[in-house]
C-alpha cells in the first residue's frame, strides 16, 4: 500500500532500481534471492505426489483393500498376484505421466510467454517467470500483466480483473499516487495485479511483487478452484463407479452362494474376493494415461501442442468449429494494396496520414498497422523525428472500432488523425477533403463513398477510413479523449488484401469428411467475409450480424446459430454468445483465435485453439496451441483426438462387456456346482494374464471409417454395448461347463473342470479383444497393430503352458486330453462368429 500512495522517484528508490531498468546482473542477482516468477499451481507435480495420486485411484484402493484382506487371511499366493497388478497398473501409469509431464515441459517451452522489460536502458522480451522486484516493463493491448506492478506512466490503460473480482467490466489505470482512503488493495488506481490482462492502452510499470509474493499468489490456494471436469473425465468416472457398483452386486451374492451350498465359508470368502479382483478393470487408470500422453506426444509431431491431455478427447468430439477468418482462412500476410481519396482516386496524402497514426500509436500494432509500416520510405520522406511530435493517443477498442493519435507540427499546430472501420469513421465525419480542398458532406455523395468501400470489399479488400481534424495548440499540453473523435474531416480511404490461403479448400473439404461444421466468426464487415468465403469454397447460406444478434433472446440466437455460417461485424461478447448458443443444442464446440478479443470465446469453447504467434491472453485462455496457423494441422489434431478416444473405448467395451459376461458364469457355476468352479488363485492368475494382453491397446489402429464422426462420451452406449454382448461370453462358457462335466466327467475331478475353464475364459477374453477392437470383420478386413497380435499370441501360450508347466501343482492345474483342444478350437470360431453377427445388427440397429 505504501508503494501506491508514494510518488514515482519514491517507488523507484524503494525498489532500488531506475527508469532505465536493472542490469542483467542485478536481475540475474535477484533471481537468486526472490526466485522465480511462479505461483504454487504452475510448479509440476513431484514424483511422490504424482505416484501417491495414481494411487489414490478407487480403483488402484480396491484391489490394495482386496490384497490386504487376502493377506490377513493367510492366502499368500492371492496377495502377490493382487499386488502384482496394482504394482503393474500403478508403475506403468506413473512411468507414462512421467514421460508425458517431462515432454510437455519442453512443449510448453515452445509457446511460453513474453513480457517486455528495460534492461540497461534497452526494450527486450523476457519469460515471464525471469522477472523479478525492481523489473521496468511496458504493457500494451493484450499483454497479461505478469506480476504485481506499479503504475509509472500510463496512457488510457485498462485492465480486465475478471479474474481476481468476478467483475467483467474494464477498470482504468493511472500513474498519479493513490489516496490514502483506498483500503481494498484491488481498488489502487495505480497498482495492475498478476492474473488480470490490458484490455487496451499502454503503460510503463515496475514489478513490486512476484512469484508468491503476488496477490494473486498469496491467495492461490484458496481462489484457484479445480479445473472443472469435461464430458470425458466424468464418464470414466461414472464408469468406474458403474464397476464398482456391480462389484458391490456381484461379490456377495457369489459369498452367500458358494458358502450356502459348500459350507466352506472361507474358501466361498476367498473365492469372492477373487471374483472382486476379476471384475475390477483396474488397467483402466493406465490405459487412459498410456492414451492421452501417446496422443499428446503424436499431436506434438503434427505441430499441435496440447496444454491440457484431456481436451484431447474434446478435439476429437468436436462437431462445430468456429474461427476468425484472418490467417485462417486467409494467408494473415496482409499488404496495403492501394491507399485512394474520396473519390477513389490515388492519394499519397492518405498513406502519408495513415502512416503517420500507425508510426505513433502505442497500443498493440495489428497486420494492417505493419502494412503501413512496410512503407519504410515515408519516415525518410515525412522526416518523422524532426518535424512532427506525437501529443496525444486515444487507443483502439472493440466497441468503437477505431484509434486516433495527435500529432504536433513545425508551427506548432496539433492534428488528430483518425483511421479505422468505415462506418465508424465517416458516422464522426461532417466535411471531406478533396484535391486539397475541404467541403461539406452531401447525403447523396456519403452513399456514394460507401458504395466505394463495398465495392472494395466485394473484390476482397479490406477497407479502412482515414480522417483527421486541425486544432491549435494549447497553452498547456492538451489531454485527448474519445469526445474530440468528433466533427472530422474524411480524406480517403486504405485498402489491403489479404489473400485466401491456398491449403483452406482442402482443408474445409477435409474437415467436412470429418463431419465438423466449420463456422467463422469475424469482426470484419459483411461484404468482405462473403467474398473470402466464397473463395475457398464455403457456402455461405445464412449470414448473421451483431447488431441482429444484439436484438436476440439466447433461445433465437440458439436457433439461428446452428443454421448459420457466417457471422460478421462481432464484438468479443458476441462470439461469447454464439458459443453458448450453440452448445445449448448439443454441439461440441472448438474455437479457433488468437486476439484479445477471442479469450472470452476461448475460455467458453468445450476446446479452446489458438496460435503460437498469438497475444498472451488467447495463449493462456487455450487448451490446445497449433505452431501453424492452418485448418489442415487442425485437421490432424481432430484425427488424433479421436483415435485416443477409440483406443480408451475398445478398453472399456471389452473390459465391461467381459466382467458383465462373467457376472452370469460364475452366479451360475457356484449355484450348480458342488465344487468351486475356479481356485481364487486361477481366478487371479486369470486376471493378471488379461491384463497384460491389454497392455498394448494405445499402439493399436482406429479404423478410418470410425474416425469420420465426432464421438462424444455417453455411459448409456456403453451400457447398451454390455448388455447385448456381455452375455454371448456367458453361453460359451456354459457350453464349457457341459463339455467339461459330461464330455470330460468332471464331477468328481474339480482340478480338470477348473483348467478347462481357466483356458477356455483366458482364451475367448483374448480373442473377443479383436472382434470388438473394430466394427469390421476382425482379421480380414481390420487387423490389430502388431504389438497387440504379440501379446494376445504370448497371453494364451502362457495360459496353456501353465495346465503342463512346473507351476501347474502350486496353481491347481492338471493336464488337459488332446480330444479338449479341438471341442475350444471351435468354440473360439463359434464365439468369434456369434459375437461378430451380434455386434454388426448392433451397430446397424443403434447406428454406432
Amino acid at each position: 500500500m505504501e508503494t501506491a500512495r508514494a510518488d514515482t522517484d519514491t517507488v523507484l528508490k524503494g525498489l532500488g532500481c531506475q527508469l532505465d531498468g536493472l542490469s542483467q546482473a542485478e536481475a540475474d542477482s535477484r533471481l537468486k534471492q526472490f526466485g522465480t516468477n511462479e505461483i504454487a499451481r504452475e510448479k509440476r507435480q513431484s514424483a511422490p505426489m504424482r505416484l501417491l495420486g495414481n494411487i489414490k485411484n478407487p480403483l488402484v484402493l480396491l484391489l490394495l483393500a482386496l490384497g490386504t484382506v487376502s493377506f490377513l487371511t493367510g492366502d499368500q499366493r492371492a496377495t502377490a498376484v493382487i499386488f502384482v497388478m496394482v504394482v503393474l497398473g500403478v508403475v506403468l501409469r506413473f512411468f507414462q505421466e512421467t514421460r508425458a509431464d517431462n515432454a510437455a515441459a519442453k512443449l510448453q517451452a515452445m509457446v511460453s510467454n513474453t513480457a517486455t522489460v528495460v534492461r540497461s536502458g534497452k526494450d527486450e522480451e523476457v519469460p515471464l517467470k525471469m522477472l523479478v522486484p525492481g523489473d521496468i516493463i511496458r504493457l500494451a493491448a493484450g499483454d497479461m500483466v505478469p506480476a504485481d506492478v506499479r503504475v509509472l506512466s500510463a496512457k488510457d490503460l485498462f485492465l480486465n480483473q475478471a479474474a481476481l473480482t468476478g467483475e467483467a467490466l474494464p477498470v482504468e489505470r493511472k500513474a498519479a499516487p493513490a489516496s490514502a482512503n483506498v483500503q481494498n488493495p484491488l481498488d489502487l488506481p495505480n497498482t495492475c495485479f498478476l492474473g488480470s490482462n490490458v484490455e487496451s492502452g499502454s503503460a510503463t510499470a515496475a514489478v513490486i511483487h512476484t512469484g508468491g509474493s503476488t496477490y494473486f499468489g498469496s491467495l492461490a490456494t484458496s481462489i484457484v478452484a479445480p479445473r472443472q471436469l469435461t464430458s470425458f473425465d466424468k464418464g470414466i468416472n461414472k464408469f468406474t463407479w458403474l464397476m464398482i457398483r456391480f462389484i458391490a452386486v456381484m461379490v456377495p451374492a457369489v459369498f452367500l452362494i458358494n458358502g450356502l451350498s459348500k459350507h466352506d465359508w472361507v474358501e466361498a470368502f476367498l473365492f469372492a474376493l477373487a471374483v472382486a479382483v476379476g471384475l475390477t478393470p483396474e488397467m483402466l487408470p493406465m490405459i487412459v494415461t498410456v492414451n492421452l500422453s501417446k496422443g499428446a506426444l503424436a499431436m506434438a509431431r503434427k505441430k499441435v501442442i496440447v496444454k491440457r491431455l484431456n481436451a484431447i478427447q474434446n478435439f476429437g468430439a468436436m462437431d462445430v468449429l468456429c474461427t476468425d477468418k484472418t490467417g485462417t482462412l486467409t494467408q494473415g500476410k496482409i499488404v496495403l494494396e492501394k491507399h485512394l481519396d474520396v473519390h477513389g482516386n490515388p492519394s499519397e496524402r492518405v498513406l502519408q496520414f495513415g502512416y503517420l497514426n500507425s508510426y505513433h500509436h502505442t497500443g498493440l500494432k495489428n497486420l494492417l498497422d505493419e502494412a503501413i509500416l512496410d512503407h519504410e520510405e515515408l519516415e525518410e520522406r515525412l522526416k518523422m523525428k524532426e518535424q512532427y511530435r506525437k501529443v496525444d493517443e486515444i487507443p483502439f477498442d472493440f466497441v468503437r472500432r477505431r484509434m486516433s493519435v495527435v500529432v504536433e507540427d513545425e508551427s506548432g499546430l496539433n492534428t488528430l488523425i483518425c483511421k479505422g472501420a468505415v462506418d465508424e469513421v465517416l458516422s464522426l465525419c461532417t466535411r471531406v477533403e478533396l484535391k486539397g480542398e475541404v467541403i461539406e458532406v452531401l447525403p447523396e455523395h456519403d452513399a456514394k463513398r460507401r458504395q466505394l468501400a463495398d465495392e472494395l470489399n466485394g473484390e476482397g479488400y479490406r477497407v479502412i477510413a482515414v480522417a483527421y481534424k486541425t486544432m491549435p495548440n494549447a497553452p498547456d499540453e492538451p489531454v485527448y479523449s474519445v469526445k474530440d473523435e468528433t466533427d472530422l474531416i474524411l480524406l480517403g480511404f486504405l485498402a489491403f488484401l489479404d489473400p485466401p490461403k491456398d491449403s483452406a479448400t482442402e482443408a474445409l473439404k477435409r474437415l467436412k469428411k470429418l463431419n465438423v461444421d466449420v463456422k467463422v466468426l469475424t469482426g470484419d464487415n459483411e461484404i468482405i467475409t462473403a467474398y473470402i468465403c466464397k473463395e475457398v469454397g464455403m457456402p455461405v447460406e445464412h449470414l448473421l450480424l451483431g447488431s441482429q444478434i444484439e436484438a436476440m433472446s439466447e433461445t433465437e440466437l440458439a436457433a439461428a446459430a446452428s443454421v448459420t455460417s457466417v457471422f460478421a461485424r462481432l464484438v468479443p461478447a458476441h462470439k461469447e454468445r454464439i458459443i453458448r448458443a450453440l452448445q445449448s443444442k448439443g454441439h461440441v464446440l472448438g474455437f479457433m483465435g488468437d486476439g484479445i478479443n477471442d479469450a472470452p470465446a476461448l475460455k467458453a469453447a468445450d476446446v479452446g485453439i489458438s496460435v503460437d504467434s498469438a497475444v498472451d491472453i488467447a495463449k493462456e485462455s487455450s487448451d490446445i496451441i497449433l505452431l501453424e496457423n492452418s485448418l489442415l494441422v487442425l485437421e490432424q489434431g481432430v484425427l488424433e483426438g479421436r483415435r485416443v478416444f477409440g483406443n480408451i473405448v475398445k478398453y472399456i467395451k471389452m473390459a465391461a462387456s467381459s466382467n458383465f459376461g462373467n457376472m452370469f458364469s460364475v452366479v451360475g457355476a457356484s449355484a450348480f456346482l458342488p465344487f468351486l468352479p475356479m481356485l481364487p488363485i486361477q481366478v487371479l492368475t486369470n486376471n493378471l494374464l488379461y491384463d497384460f494382453s491389454q497392455t498394448t491397446i494405445p499402439t493399436d489402429q482406429v479404423d478410418d471409417d470410425w474416425l469420420i464422426k465426432p464421438r462424444q462420451w455417453t455411459i448409456g452406449k456403453i451400457l447398451r454395448f454390455i448388455l447385448f454382448i456381455g452375455p454371448i461370453s456367458s453361453i460359451f462358457d456354459y457350453l464349457t461347463f457341459f463339455m467339461m462335466l459330461y464330455i470330460f466327467d468332471c464331477w468328481h475331478n474339480p482340478a480338470l473342470f477348473r483348467t478347462g475353464w481357466f483356458v477356455e475364459s483366458l482364451f475367448t477374453q483374448t480373442l473377443i479383444i479383436h472382434v470388438i477392437r473394430t466394427n469390421k470383420i476382425p482379421f480380414i478386413e481390420s487387423r490389430a497393430s502388431w504389438p497387440l497380435i504379440t501379446t494376445s499370441v504370448i497371453i494364451v501360450a502362457v495360459g496353456a503352458w501353465l495346465t503342463v508347466s512346473p507351476l501347474a501343482n502350486t496353481l491347481g492345474f492338471v493336464p488337459l486330453p488332446p480330444r479338449y483342444w479341438l471341442y475350444l478350437a471351435f468354440m473360439l470360431l463359434g464365439y468369434a462368429i456369434l459375437t461378430q453377427v451380434v455386434k454388426t445388427w448392433f451397430i446397424r440397429r443403434f447406428d454406432e
